[in-house]
């Protein structure tokens, strides 16, 4: 289980990455984009980013290599705004939870043909 303070840790620099992919990154490749988590290594060196990207497969490709691509400058922008020992290499995976999640939802709403 995370400590207390890697909870913090990865929580500020989830608001800050949230913040900069909404407002300062112009990339026309990232769609609408939420950060919905980030977990950071314990030494601090690398940091996965999970988001979720509303569109096809193809606009959550291009969102995602957007993020990527842009990395460096949201690395820098986590660097200004937090005083870290190490600023993470930054990460981007795609978080499906909520397709995931609806989908259960419609398997357990539909009716069973075992009557």
């Amino acid at each position: 289980m995370a400590s207390d303070r890697m909870r913090r840790v990865d929580e500020a620099v989830r608001e800050v990455l949230s913040a900069s992919v909404t407002t300062d990154l112009k990339d026309p490749r990232v769609g609408f984009v939420t950060v919905t988590g980030v977990s950071t290594s314990a030494d601090l060196r690398h940091a996965r980013v999970f988001v979720s990207v509303l569109g096809s497969a193809e606009e959550q490709q291009a969102s995602l290599d957007g993020l990527q691509s842009a990395h460096g400058f949201l690395q820098a922008g986590l660097a200004r705004q937090l005083r870290m020992k190490h600023t993470p290499a930054l990460t981007f995976i795609l978080d499906d939870t909520a397709e995931r999640a609806a989908r259960v939802e419609r398997l357990v709403s539909e009716p069973r043909g075992d009557s």
